[in-house]
């Protein structure tokens, strides 16, 4: 017979014993160890269990945690621990048969019950210790979403983050404890925010409007949301390169020449499980490309500053590669030797050399090869003509 699971992850709410069910009453009787913050803690009824007060930082208590293994354990967190919670957190140190989950309602169920909103069309965003850019992607008039904050400070800082993009006519619904007997709804514009003595816990739903800039949920977004110095992947050849790189859940790109970080930026934007790298060897480039990362909701863009290939050594080996700057013979057979079966590699070339160089890429590796030329209508005197831009050759192949 399987071994009973050391620790048990309580999902509790702000009701605190009177939420409490069957079973999670029965695992905090047979606890010998009740560890949680020290806010859940006070929710509890009476147990025989030793009481510990969770650390902070959080990270702090994994440990702390992780020493109680092979007595019998409740982890104490917010309503469901797996939505933005602990939960995934802890569960990544253990195997499969060590825990068990007991859930309450999360706080995006109750605020969603508390507004009549369908959660599906929500977006549900846990801010406790991450940017509000997070927001920008979704910042549409009529768009909603429920987010969680760590204090009453961050609600003030959300009202004035909308403002500042535009959005400053967003109704905020600031919902306090929810849940318990502390439960406290209130209803403010972003605009004008002069909410006091907000508690924690504390979730804010958002009904966006304004006449800020709303970012595209295309690939080939406008070249102005990119703060650039000249070395930008443009906006058709940026929309043609996603095309082909051809982002899909949970996979790696490495940007090499990252320059505004445009491209990793939008593969980042695709769907929130894709990764990036981003290679850059100008110290002032790699810091704007991590400033348009922040700015743009995709903080998780990683810029790693250096020139190609020697700073691809060590790196977590990608599902697609995209080459804007530094193209070489070296860095290809680099590439070559480096990178797994079945990755795509996609290069861009704009002088004569390194045309030459990817169309015998082409012959010795297989691929597509792509030349694009494109003209933009400008002003000639008092008429109008077409001005070209460089032509772009592309090549595209899976290895």
């Amino acid at each position: 017979m399987a071994e009973a699971p050391w620790l048990t992850i309580l999902g509790l709410g702000e009701d605190g014993p009177a939420g409490l069910t069957d079973a999670s009453r029965a695992a905090l009787d047979a606890a010998e160890v009740v560890m949680g913050p020290a806010r859940h803690l006070a929710l509890l009824p009476a147990v025989a269990a030793e009481r510990v007060a969770w650390p902070v930082p959080f990270a702090d208590g994994l440990p702390v945690l992780m020493g109680y293994r092979g007595r019998r354990v409740v982890m104490l967190a917010s309503g469901d621990p797996f939505w933005f919670g602990a939960g995934t957190v802890v569960t990544r140190e253990l195997a499969a048969g060590e825990w068990v989950a007991l859930p309450g309602a999360s706080c995006f169920s109750l605020a969603a019950s508390r507004l009549g909103w369908g959660l599906e069309g929500v977006a549900c965003l846990g801010l406790h210790a991450a940017p509000l850019s997070r927001l920008r992607p979704m910042l549409a008039p009529g768009a909603r979403a429920v987010v969680t904050l760590r204090d009453g400070t961050a609600v003030v800082e959300l009202a004035g983050y909308l403002a500042s993009e535009g959005f400053g006519t967003s109704a905020l619904t600031v919902l306090e404890a929810l849940g318990g007997p502390r439960e406290r709804v209130r209803r403010v514009m972003a605009e004008g925010y002069a909410l006091e003595n907000v508690q924690h816990p504390v979730a804010v739903a958002i009904e966006i409007a304004g006449d800020g800039a709303v970012m595209g949920a295309a690939s080939g977004r406008a070249d102005q949301w990119f703060a650039n110095d000249g070395q930008i992947t443009k906006r058709p050849v940026r929309a043609l390169a996603l095309s082909v790189l051809a982002p899909r859940p949970g996979e790696l790109l490495w940007d090499i020449g990252a320059g505004s970080g445009s491209i990793g930026i939008e593969w980042l934007l695709s769907h929130s499980s894709l990764r990036a790298i981003g290679f850059e060897g100008h110290p002032e480039r790699a810091a704007r490309a991590r400033e348009n990362a922040l700015r743009l909701g995709v903080d998780r863009l990683v810029i790693a500053e250096g020139r190609a290939p020697e700073v691809l050594q060590g790196q977590p080996l990608p599902d697609a590669v995209f080459i804007g700057g530094g193209l070489s013979q070296t860095l290809l057979d680099q590439l070559y030797a480096l990178l797994k079966p079945g990755t795509r590699l996609v290069a861009h070339a704009v002088t004569l050399e390194s045309e030459a160089m990817l169309a015998m890429a082409h012959a010795a590796k297989g691929g597509s090869l792509l030349r694009v030329e494109l003209a933009e209508s400008q002003p000639l005197g008092s008429r109008r003509g077409w001005k070209s831009a460089y032509p772009i050759v592309q090549w595209n192949v899976t290895l």
